[in-house]
């Protein structure tokens, strides 16, 4: 019986890095497409003040199961708390025996940031510098980190309507960018014009149940990810946006309960939730990517539980080969 370890943030961090979890989460949405992964749709728990999610999968190739808990409650930021908790467990698929405790929070951040490193390698021109980030939460660092290693990002602007917090999280972005090797320059602007203008790749990661940026303030040729929204009554991306953009998404089955950005163009008829094209479908060249250099293109991300173990599982193994976390008696 192989010892079961528990990870903090931390550890998770020591385990991997943006460009691995990148590469294990690109195949992970191949494998959905393909259908080769397990993975049910997730379950949410409503209540008054937050939503709890659980969501399990497996990739019957690696050998690993993960389900995760992850509870995300808006209003704990006025509490000084993370409005993102959760935990993934990883368990071996052949025996069931649980491996892995790790902290959610900080695997969902790595795992959703690696979702838009993935679609915007694959749809954002190769030559994008600029980057407009809006939102300053838990997710907005993972965004930029992650963009930043499949594009050469010479600039990035972040906007949030606090402006206060939007000033400390740019401070924050730039040091810990360059202490990673990336030397890009990071400015908080006073709006979401100034953020998108000129961007030749937008991140939208808030809990707005609007829009967050207006249509015309897209330049010709924008990749835009779209992570922060994950019900239909929330509407980061606007319907002129959906409806000028080539739009990909992670799983049909799962934006067709919880893309509320998408939802107005498929009611009038633009878009279809049956055709829909998947973004491992694009990886393999199922279904066409960007068409040509001026073209907007749109990945909705609602999340799925495949990038969770993907994710997970590798840093279980590399948690294991390196004896990196604290061994729990069983």
């Amino acid at each position: 019986m192989e010892t079961l370890r528990w990870l903090s943030a931390d550890d998770v961090a020591n385990c991997v890095s943006i460009r691995d979890v990148i590469d294990a989460v690109r195949q992970a949405f191949i494998a959905y497409s393909a259908g080769s992964a397990v993975a049910p749709h997730r379950t949410a728990m409503e209540l008054p003040d937050g939503t709890t999610l659980t969501m399990p999968a497996a990739l019957p190739v690696e050998s690993t199961t993960a389900v995760k808990i992850v509870s995300v409650y808006p209003g704990n930021a006025t509490r000084g708390l993370p409005t993102i908790n959760g935990l993934v467990a990883v368990l071996d698929a052949i025996t069931g025996e649980p491996q892995t405790i790790m902290d959610g929070a900080y695997l969902t951040g790595l795992r959703t940031g690696a979702a838009s490193g993935v679609a915007t390698d694959l749809l954002a021109n190769p030559d994008a510098r600029v980057l407009g980030l809006i939102g300053t939460g838990y997710q907005a660092r993972f965004q930029a980190e992650a963009v930043a290693a499949v594009r050469p990002v010479e600039l990035i602007r972040v906007y949030s309507r606090d402006t206060a917090r939007c000033t400390r999280f740019a401070e924050e972005l730039r040091t810990y960018l360059h202490g990673h090797g990336v030397t890009a320059d990071v400015r908080p602007v006073s709006t979401p014009s100034e953020a998108v203008d000129g961007a030749q790749v937008v991140c939208a990661a808030t809990s707005s149940a609007t829009p967050v940026f207006a249509a015309e303030d897209l330049s010709p040729g924008a990749h835009i990810n779209g992570v922060g929204s994950y019900r239909l009554d929330m509407r980061e991306i606007s319907d002129a946006i959906v409806r000028r953009a080539q739009v990909f998404v992670d799983a049909r089955e799962a934006a067709r309960t919880e893309a509320g950005d998408l939802l107005p163009a498929v009611e009038a008829g633009v878009l279809d939730w049956d055709t829909m094209p998947e973004i491992g479908e694009a990886l393999t060249g199922a279904r066409p990517g960007r068409q040509s250099s001026d073209q907007i293109t749109f990945f909705k991300s609602v999340g799925i539980a495949v990038q969770d173990v993907a994710a997970a599982g590798l840093v279980s193994r590399r948690a294991r080969e390196r004896a990196i976390g604290q061994p729990l008696a069983r």
